[in-house]
Formats: C-alpha cells, structure tokens, sequence
C-alpha cells in the first residue's frame, strides 16, 4: 500500500532525483575519511564513468586504486566512492551520454553528421549490451563491440566530458562535504 502510496505521491523524476541522493550524495557525506580522500574518488569514479567502458568500469577503479596505492600513496582515494560513482552510466543513461561522445568526437575529428542520428545508434548499442554471455564475457563483449562499433570518435570525444566530469565532480564533493560537516560542527557546537 504504501508502495502504490510513493509513486502516485511523488514523480518519476523525483523519485529518480531521490535514488541518485541516496546512493551518490548520502555515500559521500558518510564517509568519516578526510574530505579530500573522498572527493578523489568521486573524481576517478567519474573520471571512469565517462568514458564508453561500461561493465568493465568498477573493475577500471579497482585497478586505478591498486595502482595508485602502489605508486603513489599520497594519491590514495576512497574506491567504494569511485565505483560507487561509475554508476551514473549505466544500461539507461549510456545511450544519451555515449551519443553525446561519439557526437563530440566527430566534432573533433571533423566529421559532421556522420554518426546516422540517435535512434540508429541507441538501436545499435542496446544490441550490444543485450549480448547473451557470462559476466565476465558480457564485460569483455561490451567493451570490444563498443570500439569496433564507434572507436575512435567515441573514445577522443569522452575526453573532454570524462576530465571536465570528474574536476567538477571533485570541487562540487569536495566543497559538499565542506559545507555538510561544517554545519554539523555549528549544530554541535550549539547544543
């Protein structure tokens, strides 16, 4: 009853506003770790999700983490955060956001009106993502058909979203976080 009670109460897009707070933004508040560690992760996590790897990409930030803490430390960054965030793209919200690439990448290269308009890709791609494999396989299926499908113009066109993504991302969380704990100091210091 009270299932049937929220959607009729509450929109679609309030609801999906709903779910990326609960699952993006409550994440980054939470984490006890020092604001500048989080803020890295929502800056790889993003970093990732913006580039045309979707089912490989938590596993990409599992291997950015190891790496990082291998070579650099100091760098070090909250990776439940980062794959958290990877999730902005996903089986719904690729299609728009890998268009807009592959649209950017032929810009770049040149190319005008070449990508055969959007419902010919998002046809295209959710082919691609429907492929009938294992987990393991379908991350490899997804990755390879994406390239050899768009390659070049989707992968120089993600470049400039993935670096404006995750510097956005890392001022606009870490600056969250700021203003988040400092209200929850002058609170407590009130009472």
């Amino acid at each position: 009853m009270k299932a049937a009670n929220y959607s009729t109460k509450y929109s679609a897009w309030q609801r999906f506003r709903r779910l990326m707070r609960l699952r993006l933004v409550v994440p980054i508040l939470r984490s006890p770790e020092a604001a500048d560690y989080t803020a890295r992760g929502v800056f790889v996590g993003l970093l990732v999700a913006l580039t045309p790897t979707v089912g490989i990409q938590m596993v990409i930030v599992a291997g950015i983490w190891a790496l990082v803490r291998m070579l650099r430390p100091a760098w070090d960054f909250n990776v439940v955060i980062g794959m958290l965030w990877t999730w902005l793209t996903n089986v719904f919200t690729a299609p728009p956001i890998y268009y807009v690439f592959l649209l950017t990448g032929e810009a770049m290269l040149g190319r005008w009106g070449e990508s055969g308009g959007y419902g010919m890709f998002s046809e295209r791609l959710a082919g691609l993502l429907e492929a009938d494999a294992t987990f393991v396989e379908s991350m490899w299926v997804y990755a390879v058909g994406i390239f050899e499908a768009w390659g070049v113009p989707m992968l120089i066109g993600c470049l400039p979203w993935a670096i404006a993504g995750a510097f956005l991302g890392y001022w606009w969380s870490l600056r969250l976080i700021h203003q988040f704990r400092d209200r929850r100091r002058g609170a407590f210091n009130q009472n």
